[in-house]
């Protein structure tokens, strides 16, 4: 298998994360990628339409995304039910919450387009605030959800990691731990796994 990835995308993080911790790792080999807004990309086009890492890219060529998509492979891969519940109220809340956290991680990746990549006569601050706030208020959410925060690892979990470790890279000053404790200690405990240290995107 062949997975593109950017250290720095989350979505990708959010793979590599459950590779290690679903035993899956050493079968994938990392195909690295470039994908920026209003530059052409034709390879990368032809393996995706939607020019979004990451993709997964099967031994017989087949192509899974996205990013839940490709966790829900290696999970089923795996044995199934690792990181993705199989049945019952706890996989549709897990579900729901991951959904919650990829929206909030795309408002994140838009507000980072909108103020570093839009040249600056273009930018929407009112649009890049709106998407702000769905995320911080997204962070506000799960501050008060302990059982999400406690219970065994799961594709939520690893996508809040996630969430976290965006805000650190690209809004660096946001100043989400202070307003958010709880969540701040969520994340020093799960960089105690080497799954989420050996992650973390490089020095912004």
């Amino acid at each position: 298998m062949k997975l593109s990835f950017s250290p720095a995308s989350p979505f990708a993080r959010k793979v590599r994360i459950a590779a290690i911790e679903l035993g899956l790792i050493d079968r994938i080999e990392f195909i690295p990628a470039t994908v920026v807004p209003g530059q052409p990309n034709d390879e990368y086009s032809r393996i995706t339409p939607l020019k979004k890492l990451p993709v997964l890219i099967l031994d017989n060529g087949d192509v899974i995304l996205d990013s839940y998509v490709i966790v829900e492979y290696l999970d089923e891969l795996a044995g199934g039910g690792k990181l993705i519940p199989a049945s019952g109220p706890t996989r549709w809340k897990v579900k729901t919450e991951h959904s919650m956290l990829q929206g909030m991680l795309d408002s994140m990746l838009l507000c980072r387009y909108e103020n570093m990549v839009r040249p600056e006569p273009l930018r929407w601050q009112a649009w890049a605030d709106d998407h702000w706030a769905r995320a911080w208020n997204g962070m506000a959410r799960f501050e008060k959800q302990a059982e999400t925060l406690s219970r065994p690892l799961d594709i939520a979990q690893i996508a809040l990691t996630c969430v976290l470790g965006y805000a650190d890279f690209r809004f660096a000053d946001c100043g989400w731990r202070k307003a958010f404790p709880n969540l701040d200690a969520f994340h020093q405990k799960m960089l105690e796994r080497p799954s989420v240290k050996i992650s973390l995107p490089p020095p912004a």
